[in-house]
């Protein structure tokens, strides 16, 4: 490098420009990096003196309402918390109290016409002789309880708080009575449920009797009911006409599923299958009514408007 070249100048910033035998300052040099000198000069005339680097300050009274709504959106939270608290607390307490001899099930009534099922047996069959929390009490679970009870036909459950429940309860009727068990004799309803056993026959009620081709069916258990073989002479017993039912002794099913009857006064009436039992039943009360009959007599009505006797 020549020291006679004006455009020669020093490496280093800030270092100027040498022309000829002079060192002269570079115009272009901003100084170091980093300089501030006279920063009063070169400051921002547009800067708020009251702001930090330029960004305007929050007035005091912008700043003091938003932690006032701060502090209330808190307080807000903290009563709604406190409500959900307070409230699950009283649940739970409301529930265990149910759940206590105040709210038992202490006064248990049974109401409708139940001549052959005490009460007692009603309340134990609905397992509330022990009195069970009111809120444990299901009413549908225990209509089905106390309906299985074999006179009970149906059974209606109601509670009242705080510590009632009612039991409303109609019962069946015997239709008919069948051999069995043993010497005993079954009554049943007019669906063949068993109903009771007694020692001895019913003068006032049907015997019936059901044959298979193999065998005769005997009664069911107590408070179970019959085949759906012997469901056609039910149908039969249990829609007699007050016409003649009085003198009905007995029905009989066939092995072939015939139906017949037999009367008080020794006469047969074959009845063939449980259709058009309407018009048969019509038959047989104009033919008692009117006719010339022997102990001897057959009614056949198989043939519905048709009828026939013999004998």
């Amino acid at each position: 490098m020549s020291p006679d070249d004006p455009t020669d100048r020093p490496d280093g910033p800030g270092e100027g420009m040498l022309i000829g035998d002079k060192l002269v300052a570079d115009p272009t040099d901003d100084g170091p990096a980093g300089a501030t000198a006279d920063d009063d000069a070169t400051a921002d005339p547009t800067a708020d003196p009251g702001t930090d680097e330029g960004r305007p300050t929050i007035d005091p009274r912008i700043r003091q309402r938003r932690l006032a709504i701060r502090r209330s959106q808190g307080r807000r939270r903290l009563r709604w918390i406190g409500g959900v608290v307070v409230a699950a607390v009283l649940i739970l307490a409301l529930f265990g109290l149910a759940y206590t001899p105040w709210f038992g099930a202490q006064a248990v009534s049974v109401t409708g016409s139940h001549p052959h099922t005490p009460d007692a047996a009603i309340v134990d069959a609905a397992g509330l002789q022990h009195h069970p929390p009111l809120i444990s009490v299901n009413p549908g679970a225990i209509s089905k309880k106390v309906e299985s009870l074999p006179f009970i036909a149906t059974a209606r459950v109601r509670r009242h708080w705080p510590d009632g429940v009612q039991i409303a309860v109609t019962e069946r009727v015997p239709v008919v009575q069948m051999a069995g068990p043993g010497t005993s004799w079954s009554l049943l309803d007019g669906h063949g449920r068993t109903l009771e056993v007694v020692p001895d026959r019913l003068p006032a009620l049907v015997v019936y009797i059901v044959h298979t081709p193999t065998a005769g069916i005997p009664p069911a258990a107590l408070g179970r009911s019959l085949p759906a073989a012997a469901g056609p002479g039910l149908e039969v017993s249990r829609t007699l006409p007050p016409a003649f039912s009085s003198q009905v002794v007995s029905v009989t099913v066939a092995a072939d599923g015939s139906i017949s009857m037999a009367l008080d006064s020794g006469i047969s009436v074959l009845f063939g299958t449980d259709d058009d039992r309407t018009a048969k039943y019509e038959d047989i009360a104009s033919i008692l009514a009117h006719g010339t009959l022997h102990a001897t007599s057959v009614i056949d009505v198989t043939v519905p408007e048709s009828p026939t006797v013999s004998g």
